[in-house]
């Protein structure tokens, strides 16, 4: 695989674990407003969707402001819960330290607000490793609608031929696709390497540290 100047990440699940958070606060705001219970690896699949709609999915309803207001109740509980359990994956942060001895830059795209994912980086001290983040809060269409690469691609300055896009779900798959970047899968979520063969990729891995095979 070749060198990028510019490595664009997904968060959840590709950079960290952040599902036993993610599975509490679900249960706990199922709980709150009234909603079933939904068994943990129902919640686990939505993980990595734009959270609208992995909220539609947990409580089986299209509407708009049941959603809504199902995320204001999650929002509370995330605040308390999901920082603290949020942990890199075992190989992330020396991966992410190798590419920058490659003076390469790097970014997030993620379904995921921006201040949770700073959040992380600086109470684990290590935010000089990465340039920008795009979350949730700052584009209008999600994954795997391009904007939040594209947005990367405006930011850093830099074509298309230079960036690897990784991410661990199909969204990430279509985002890259949409965008017109190459796509390196990792299979520390829920989509499985089979899926990933159906879109465009230069590598499917199964650890975040094969990047720098």
């Amino acid at each position: 695989m070749k060198n990028y100047r510019l490595y664009l990440f997904d968060f959840d699940y590709t950079l960290v674990n952040s599902e036993s958070a993610i599975l509490k606060c679900f249960h706990i705001a199922l709980e709150k407003t009234g909603w079933p219970q939904r068994n943990d690896e129902e919640i686990r699949r939505t993980i990595g969707l734009p959270m609208l709609d992995a909220i539609k999915e947990i409580i089986q309803s299209q509407d708009e402001g049941k959603a809504r207001a199902f995320l204001d109740v999650y929002k509370l509980e995330a605040d308390r819960y999901m920082t603290a359990g949020t942990h890199f994956f075992p190989h992330t942060l020396t991966t992410l330290r190798a590419l920058r001895e490659k003076n390469a830059k790097i970014g997030i795209i993620s379904s995921k607000t921006r201040h949770r994912i700073q959040e992380k980086f600086d109470i684990d001290g290590v935010s000089e490793l990465i340039d920008r983040i795009i979350g949730s809060d700052d584009v209008i269409a999600h994954k795997p609608a391009p904007e939040g690469i594209l947005k990367a691609l405006d930011y850093f300055q830099i074509s298309k031929d230079q960036v690897l896009y990784t991410g661990d779900s199909y969204v990430d798959a279509g985002a890259a696709q949409n965008a017109g970047v190459d796509f390196a899968a990792v299979t520390t979520g829920t989509t499985s390497a089979e899926v990933f063969q159906t879109y465009p990729h230069v590598k499917i891995m199964q650890d975040i540290q094969e990047l720098m095979d």
